[in-house]
């Protein structure tokens, strides 16, 4: 007869009770949680899961081997399940089957015991099931370190001609190394072979660690270098003079710039007067700093404050141009009417466009409808005049507004870098929204007809030439991010047309015809979900550019929900099940609504970078959605604020509107891998060449918590990239703490340094007029999830 005790000694019970333990608590949630699906029409994949185990485990826990054969059923039925909701994807896989992966090794190492309690001993087969099912784990384990293409390059690699004798780059004079904002460096002393090599030339520190709480502040400066000097600025509106060659500090200036939020400056501008004398002299000597005429400038930089101030300063000693404005400073705040503190303020670098140094502004979108102006001003470069204006709620007002009068208020900011083409004497303008940005009933057509679109204006007088709209009726923030690529495109026939290439938040890239403004990549009207908030209206159609590649932007289904565990992908796809999703443009409601991508990207204020001799642009993105739903007036919380995530006040407006990052209970991304990419795009075929994620885990992780893993899963990317004509791409803007390089060619991660923090900055390079020597240099001041924060400008060389 067999032993009748289920569990004859308590050193065999407690294993088996532990992991039908396990299996129980398993099988709640999964069936709790499933059920909820179910009724919310969701997959029936949970509930019936859940079912299951929970049977199983209570067998198992009775001291039945039926409970393991169970588990077994299940565990093989969730196999087939998994590819048939998943298909063959890596990560998709992992969310649904490595948890259970580890149960099922747990449950088989307990079968034998569960086996002695039927008084019968059992076989090897369960340890053997064990071992390679432990061995599948660890193999995708490992696998999850492995670098993988999302689109591999084909067909034969570009090649990458060295810089023709004399025709390197001198100096980086832009925020974008040109007006145009190629971000392109004709430099080939570092390349593919040898930037394994590269190895920290000097180190650098600015003294100013940006603090972040909040929309706070961050440190996003690509510098410049003119001649043998480099200048930086940092977030709280300093600018500082470095040796190219060694880092050491010649001159720094503080314009004691005050904000509550939002401190940045990510870069200067910068100008010359014809025939002005190079910062050294013949002999390689520094100007004699110490006995410089005060305020004589010859050679200008343009630092734009956080406290709406733009400050001439002196390239040469660091002093204010005494010549320009006031004393070297113009008080943008002049003619905008009233700005509460940190409504309005300087973030992107201003745009020298020959002789006049044109500027916008940031404004704190969601506080209230009357905000400050989005007015475009162009002052003369030398003088601080302003030559003119560009209001686009009143385009009558060309320069000052009339006595007694302002600009026009909440009307379509420009925060994004501008481009300028000198040929064509044309500024072309990235527009806001006017504000607030998540309800627009009471917006007029006029008020909206410059929103979310390029424009392009004479240079000479700020009039419109064209405009392109590439929202219409923006209720998502969807501002035009980025600073517009200057290009020719290939045309087909032997020549080229004189293109503009826009990234945008919602993942759409326009190329248009930078003379008339006419798509050159075809452009669709689509029609787009209509919504049903009282007061409201919309646009029955929203153009997409079907002509050039969209990134990221797919409308999301429920399996394209995802967790580190099944057990947290369950709660995604309940979170997305009881939300509204209709793609790009669902219209925010009084009901839960999630928007993908959200409006942070997309692609941001990073813009790209290209390569002109292969035809190839390099742009980074992210993918996070913004789940939001409009908040009637009486019920608006007393302390929402303008700034960031949760409410926004939108005071004069019916609603205040909730707003938060779609994320799992983890704090990790609801939708499947990757969260953010690299992209190369052919701009003569118009077709993607190759895309990469970008970005590890290993300095962040679920619940903020640094899991110190290099796992390339792709984490959101904000910052710009440098390209070289060596074939790298250099991209520092990750949520991990390191400067790479990749192969323009085929996305190759083939080199990486890291970092002391993060970097949100754009990574630059330039030739010593010294020593002839290549650097690359980068500032990190801390990634912007990260707590972690520094004051580091770092250059790279080869060694020598």
């Amino acid at each position: 007869m067999k032993n009748p005790d289920p569990l004859p000694s308590r050193a065999v019970r407690w294993p088996v009770w532990i992991v039908a333990a396990l299996v129980l608590l398993s099988g709640l949630f999964l069936t709790l949680g499933g059920v909820y699906l179910a009724v919310l029409g969701g997959s029936l994949y949970f509930v019936v899961a859940g079912l299951g185990l929970l049977v199983s485990g209570w067998l198992m826990a009775r001291g039945r081997p039926a409970g393991a054969w169970l588990f077994l059923v299940v565990m093989l039925a969730t196999l087939v399940w998994a590819v048939w909701d998943a298909g063959l994807e890596f990560w998709p896989l992992v969310s649904r089957l490595f948890a259970f992966g580890v149960i099922s090794v747990l449950v088989a190492l307990v079968y034998p015991l569960l086996v002695r309690t039927t008084g019968e001993r059992a076989g090897r087969g369960a340890y053997v099931l064990a071992g390679v099912t432990a061995l599948a784990l660890i193999v995708a384990g490992a696998y999850a370190f492995v670098p993988s293409h999302i689109v591999a390059a084909q067909g034969p690699a570009p090649s990458f001609q060295p810089v023709a004798q004399g025709q390197g780059q001198t100096e980086w004079r832009h925020w974008g190394g040109t007006t145009a904002g190629d971000r392109f460096a004709r430099l080939d002393q570092i390349n593919r072979d040898n930037v394994k090599n590269l190895q920290v030339a000097w180190t650098a520190h600015t003294g100013d660690i940006p603090v972040s709480t909040g929309a706070g502040a961050e440190d996003q400066n690509t510098p410049l270098q003119i001649d043998d000097t480099l200048y930086v600025c940092t977030p709280y509106s300093k600018v500082i003079a470095l040796d190219v060659d060694t880092g050491k500090e010649r001159w720094r200036f503080d314009a004691k710039g005050k904000a509550p939020s939002w401190q940045r400056c990510r870069g200067l501008g910068y100008h010359a007067d014809e025939g002005a004398p190079d910062a050294t002299q013949s002999s390689g000597a520094a100007i004699d700093v110490d006995n410089a005429v005060p305020g004589v400038c010859t050679r200008r930089l343009y630092l734009p404050t956080v406290d709406a101030r733009l400050i001439a300063l002196n390239a040469d000693d660091g002093q204010p141009c005494a010549g320009f404005g006031d004393n070297g400073t113009v008080d943008l705040s002049q003619g905008m009417g009233e700005i509460p503190f940190g409504w309005y303020q300087q973030t992107s670098t201003p745009l020298v466009a020959g002789d006049l140094v044109v500027v916008g502004g940031r404004v704190a979108d969601n506080w209230a409808v009357d905000e400050p102006p989005g007015v475009v001003r162009a002052f003369d470069a030398r003088t601080g005049a302003l030559v003119w204006a560009w209001d686009s709620g009143n385009p009558a007002i060309t320069k000052e507004p009339p006595p007694g009068g302002t600009y026009s208020r909440g009307a379509p900011n420009v925060w994004a870098a501008m481009a300028y083409d000198p040929e064509l004497n044309l500024v072309y303008l990235p527009t806001g929204n006017r504000t607030p940005d998540f309800f627009g009933g009471l917006r007029t057509e006029d008020d909206g007809r410059y929103s979310s679109s390029v424009v392009a204006v004479d240079a000479a007088t700020g009039a419109v030439r064209w405009h392109f709209q590439m929202t219409h009726h923006d209720l998502w923030d969807f501002d035009i991010p980025a600073q517009p690529l200057l290009y020719d495109v290939p045309d087909g026939k032997g020549g080229t047309l004189p293109a503009l290439v826009q990234v945008t938040k919602q993942g759409e890239i326009f190329m248009l015809n930078r003379v008339t403004g006419e798509p050159i990549a075809e452009v669709e009207e689509r029609p787009v979900p209509q919504g049903d908030l009282p007061g409201e209206r919309y646009s029955p159609t929203q153009p997409y550019s079907v002509g050039m590649p969209s990134i990221g932007n797919t409308t999301l289904v429920e399996s394209d929900m995802w967790g580190a565990t099944p057990f947290d992908q369950l709660l995604c796809r309940i979170t997305f099940k009881t939300m509204r999703h209709e793609g790009v443009y669902t219209p925010p409601g009084l009901d839960w609504g999630l928007q993908m991508p959200g409006s942070l990207g997309g692609m941001n204020w990073g813009g790209v970078s290209v390569d002109p001799n292969n035809h190839l642009m390099f742009v980074n993105d992210m993918r996070l959605g913004l789940a939001n739903y409009m908040i009637p007036r009486d019920k608006m919380p007393s302390n929402a604020s303008g700034i960031e995530m949760g409410a926004v006040p939108q005071v004069g407006t019916p609603y205040g509107a909730m707003r938060q990052r779609f994320l799992s209970q983890l704090g990790i991304p609801c939708q499947k891998p990757p969260f953010g990419t690299m992209t190369a795009i052919d701009l003569e075929t118009r077709q993607i060449v190759w895309q990469v994620p970008v970005g590890t885990v290993k300095d962040t992780g679920p619940l903020g918590i640094r899991m110190g893993l290099p796992i390339p899963i792709g984490m959101p990317t904000l910052g710009p990239s440098l390209a070289t004509q060596s074939g790298l791409v250099f991209f520092a803007g990750t949520q991990d703490f390191y400067l790479r390089a990749f192969d323009a060619a085929t996305g190759k991660e083939i080199w990486k340094s890291r970092l002391p923090v993060g970097s949100q900055s754009g990574p630059m390079t330039y030739v010593s007029p010294k020593t002839g020597k290549q650097y690359v240099v980068i500032n990190a001041g801390g990634a912007r999830q990260s707590p972690e924060r520094g004051d580091y400008i770092i250059a790279y060389a080869l060694p020598d």
